[in-house]
């Protein structure tokens, strides 16, 4: 996150801005002065442990001030930050440190029994740290706050270039084993340019740290944008609707990123209505598609949604959705920020002309050098200086990109492309409906068919003909899903997203994750459905 010889972002805010806040977590402020001699003492307890140049240092746990501490001490050493997803189970977890060769590994107070678990397991990792005091096992670990207060806070500059590595963040892996997507010092600090311009954040500005700072939308949505412009990082260990708003209010949070379904549970809240958001300035919303529903409730509210695209390999900033055009543009994902190109083209690699859907390519400063030790993954997404989505998409004549779905989530029903994110669109504007995923299923006359998987609202009618009728209002009828399940809840992952890959090993257990079938020249009428 910085270049050699510039000096890492703390020690920028410490020479021009010490006594701004910087973090604010569970009632203590630290300035940015303090956060950067934080910083430099997590530097010199790291170096004591034997990390040095091209090291990977591990992190895991919710959201705590040692995971900026750490990333930010790893750039001081030149060393490499590889955060886990504080969900995964042991052995998921062991992989991804196995794979990326981390040698420390820093864990959350919820993680000791993971510690205990792995210990033996990987003896490649050589120091196990508390970050806080373990609730459970993890009584081996080292404890971080003893390790910085013995610490030294001066300086340590080792050099770094913009193409170093800066962290290594895996992919969910829903289709296999994780990757780790490797970003660079450029890449991060190029992505806080591109947010913090085209999210309007100023050195004045409180953002909440709401989503995983183990993902990159927690990470790099806003938090490290707003430390680098000298504003403050609001961070909550883990989401819980009531409590957010009451942290939005008394904080004067000014912005934040969020996935749908994380604002959709506040703003069903009765306080929702009541709690002071005056000061609430911008959302990012990214990681799915924005309901309607849920997009006017909060501009009634006074706040401006920009809807936001990107994913992990792209760090992840791609395209927003700018406030001038958020109610006129309602549903898209706007156009490419500044330093990143956006294309969408056909299977041949032509771009094609606004209205038809293909496959979105990115290309910036701010895409990932590769996958972790994979060349062939990177070679399979990195084409000629593009990275190689996997998503479909389009663009309008004005050159605003619509995501419609992922190519592999994509249904092909009779010869046509029925993109589920739509069809869940319409369903969450139905009053009945409070969550929903559609999944594509085995159909003996169409090949493919929908079906959705639906949470009703408490107390809502729930006959699955009454919403089919009701989407035919809506949709045409080949994306009308053959079948209505009602379920209690929907898995969902860290973040809050739909987990789509649990849904479809349940429901339809013989599909693949990909679909590589190409649309029939004719297809069925509306009527034949």
């Amino acid at each position: 996150m910085r270049n050699a010889g510039v000096g890492s972002w703390p020690e920028r805010r410490l020479r021009s801005s010490p006594d701004r806040d910087a973090l604010w977590f569970e009632g203590t402020t630290t300035s940015h002065g303090g956060f950067a001699m934080r910083v430099r003492q997590t530097a010199d307890a790291l170096a004591g442990l034997g990390v040095r140049h091209g090291d990977r240092v591990a992190w895991t746990g919710a959201n705590h001030p040692s995971a900026l501490e750490t990333l930010y001490a790893c750039g001081q050493l030149g060393a490499v930050w590889v955060p886990v997803n504080a969900r995964l189970t042991a052995p998921e977890a062991e992989y991804v440190l196995a794979h990326s060769g981390a040698s420390v590994v820093v864990h959350g107070r919820d993680h000791g029994t993971l510690a205990d678990a792995l210990r033996d397991r990987l003896p490649g990792v050589r120091t196990w740290v508390a970050a806080e005091p373990p609730v459970d096992g993890g009584a081996d670990s080292l404890p971080y706050g003893e390790l910085l207060a013995a610490a030294a806070e001066e300086l340590r500059d080792e050099p770094v270039l913009l193409d170093d590595p800066c962290l290594i963040m895996y992919t969910s892996g829903t289709t296999g084993r994780p990757k780790g997507a490797v970003l660079t010092h450029g890449n991060m600090t190029w992505n806080a340019v591109n947010q913090a311009m085209g999210m309007d954040i100023t050195a004045g500005d409180r953002t909440l740290g709401l989503a995983p700072l183990f993902h990159i939308g927690g990470l790099n949505g806003t938090v490290n944008p707003t430390l680098l412009r000298g504003g403050c990082a609001v961070l909550l260990r883990r989401f819980d609707p009531p409590e957010t708003l009451r942290v939005i209010e008394e904080q004067r949070v000014n912005s934040f990123f969020a996935v749908p379904t994380m604002l959709d549970a506040m703003s069903r809240l009765p306080e929702f209505h009541t709690r002071d958001l005056s000061q609430l300035r911008t959302i990012g919303a990214a990681g799915a598609a924005l309901p309607l529903p849920t997009l006017r409730t909060w501009l009634d509210r006074g706040v401006t949604m920009q809807q936001c695209y990107g994913m992990t390999e792209a760090a992840p900033g791609c395209t927003v959705l700018d406030s001038a055009d958020a109610e006129r543009k309602i549903g898209s994902a706007g156009k490419a920020l500044f330093f990143t190109d956006v294309r969408v083209v056909d299977p041949e690699g032509a771009e094609l002309p606004p209205g038809e859907v293909g496959e979105v390519l990115v290309q910036g400063p701010n895409v990932m050098s590769g996958y972790w030790e994979d060349p062939a993954q990177t070679a399979a997404v990195l084409r000629d200086g593009w990275y190689h989505t996997g998503d479909a998409g389009s663009v309008d004549e004005e050159g605003f990109l619509y995501i419609r779905d992922r190519y592999k989530d994509m249904i092909i029903s009779g010869g046509e492309n029925v993109y589920p994110a739509e069809v869940e669109s319409a369903l969450l504007e139905l009053p009945a409906v409070q969550e929903a995923a559609v999944i594509g299923v085995p159909d003996e006359r169409w090949g493919e068919a929908g079906l959705a998987l639906v949470v009703p609202t408490p107390g809502a009618d729930t006959d699955p003909e009454t919403v089919r009728a009701e989407l035919r209002v809506r949709l045409a009828g080949f994306k009308v899903p053959r079948e209505v399940r009602f379920l209690h809840e929907l898995p969902k992952t860290a973040t809050g997203k739909i987990r789509k890959p649990d849904l479809r090993a349940r429901y339809a257990p013989k599909q693949t994750e990909t679909n590589e079938t190409a649309p029939t020249e004719t297809a069925p009428t509306e009527d034949d459905r």
